[in-house]
Parts: C-alpha cells; sequence; structure tokens
C-alpha cells in the first residue's frame, strides 16, 4: 500500500481532529502526498499551531487551522461553511475526530451517550451533508476513522462501540447515495496507540493481555493507518463502501 503519491497532486483535504497522534500522522502523510490541509482541532492548539507551521514551513501557505467544537451542532456547520470559503478545491474529507470514553452500563447517562455520538457518529454524517455539493465538484472522496471494536465490542464501552458502528453504518450509507461523484471509505485501526489516561485500565499487564489477541504480537504505528487513508483518498478509484482493517489480524482472531 503506497504511502505518497506523486507531487502532482493536487486539492485540499479537511482532517478533524488533525492536531496530534493518528490524526497529526494523517496530515503529514497527506501533506506528503500534494494535498493542502484544513486541520480542524477542539482543545489542542498548542498542537495544532506546531503542526501547522511545521507543514508551512515545507511547504508556503499549504496548512490552515479551524477550530470547533464537534458536539455543538452550529460550530459544526461553521466548521463546514469557513473549510468551503477557505477551499473551493475541497476533494477529501476525513473524519478522524474521536471521543472514547469507558463507562458501565449501569454509570452511562444520556450525556455520556451523546457526547460518544455527537462526535463519533453525528459530526461525519453532518460534515458530508454540508460539503457534499463541494466534493462532488471536485470528485472528491470521504474516509472515516472507525474501530475495530464497533464489529467486535469492547467491555464497558458500550455507548462508544455503538457509536463507532453508526460510523460504519454511516460510510456505507453514503457510499451508495454519494454515489458515482463522491467514494465513501472507512479504516477500522485496533490496537495502535494506548489511549491517554486510563491508566488502570490499561496496565502493563492488560496491555500485553491485548497484544497476545494480535496475530501479529506488535502495536500498529499511526502511520499504517495514514497510509490506509492514502490509498483509499487517492489510489483507489474504483473503491467505495469499503472497511479496512488495520490491526495486525486483530479481528480475524476474535
Amino acid at each position: 500500500m503506497p504511502e505518497t503519491v506523486p507531487q502532482h497532486t493536487t486539492g485540499t483535504a479537511l482532517v478533524t481532529g488533525g492536531a496530534q497522534r493518528i490524526g497529526a500522522e494523517i496530515c503529514r502523510t497527506l501533506h506528503q502526498a500534494g494535498l493542502n490541509l484544513i486541520i480542524h482541532y477542539g482543545r489542542s492548539a498548542h498542537q495544532a499551531n506546531a503542526l501547522a507551521d511545521s507543514l508551512n514551513k515545507n511547504r508556503a501557505d499549504s496548512a490552515i487551522l479551524l477550530q470547533a467544537d464537534l458536539r455543538d451542532h452550529a460550530e459544526l456547520q461553521g466548521l463546514a461553511e469557513r473549510a468551503a470559503i477557505l477551499a473551493d478545491d475541497l476533494s477529501l474529507l476525513v473524519n478522524n475526530a474521536s471521543a472514547f470514553d469507558s463507562r458501565t452500563l449501569a454509570a452511562t447517562d444520556q450525556q455520556h451517550w451523546q457526547n460518544m455520538h455527537s462526535v463519533n457518529t453525528e459530526a461525519p454524517y453532518f460534515l458530508a451533508q454540508a460539503l457534499h455539493s463541494l466534493l462532488r465538484e471536485n470528485a472528491g472522496s470521504i474516509v472515516n476513522i472507525a474501530d475495530v471494536h464497533a464489529r467486535y465490542p469492547l467491555k464497558n464501552y458500550s455507548a462508544y462501540c455503538a457509536s463507532k458502528a453508526g460510523l460504519l453504518s454511516i460510510t456505507r450509507s453514503l457510499a451508495l447515495e454519494m454515489a458515482p461523484h463522491v467514494r465513501v471509505n472507512a479504516v477500522s485501526p485496533g490496537a495502535v496507540l494506548w489511549p491517554d489516561g486510563n491508566e488502570d485500565e490499561f496496565s502493563e499487564q492488560n496491555k500485553q493481555a491485548i497484544l497476545d489477541k494480535i496475530p501479529l504480537q506488535d502495536l500498529g504505528k499511526p502511520r499504517d493507518i495514514a497510509s490506509a487513508v492514502v490509498f483509499l483518498a487517492l489510489h483507489a478509484p474504483y473503491v467505495t463502501g469499503e472497511v479496512i482493517n488495520v490491526d495486525g489480524g486483530r479481528s480475524i482472531s476474535v
């Protein structure tokens, strides 16, 4: 799976949650492929500015930052409107931003449920709706970042898993509705980066137990996810409605 494309690739990509971790690697890889970037961030202003500065030093005026709270529908719509104004050549939407938190069934309230779904399910859907016309004009595509646990649930993460399962359904539904002009696909990561926080839940013993279930016996790397995004966005013109698991084989060893 190629990581880059020739430098004549043009267009602009909007990457949500692009300031750090996997999102930042997606931004760097797409930038290396020749795309300009609109990097969305929520609260990671410092990381977002550092990333944009590094990309713009490499290629002037190639990365722009936009801040929005994806849980707020008005801010979500504003993000789409500003992106469309800033880049009439927008050809790729990467819905990478994600809310991730554990709650038992007994501890899950409506606010927690809504937080998971507003970021993981509603935001990708309504960004696709708002940017559909522009993506259609530019023969563009959408890549959603899902999770292998959308299909193989993780204990005490029922609201999160449900939201990512919804994202898989949205991926396939929009692939039908937005065809033939816009392709819609998804990447489902497995164990790539350990979550920030949750030290008790992700103890060294628990981490090893997770690795023991992965046929390739190792964590993935952010570039593995970024490479899959580049493949679907730029190298797969006859692929739509598909989900690529990037999980070291975890999904076949359940």
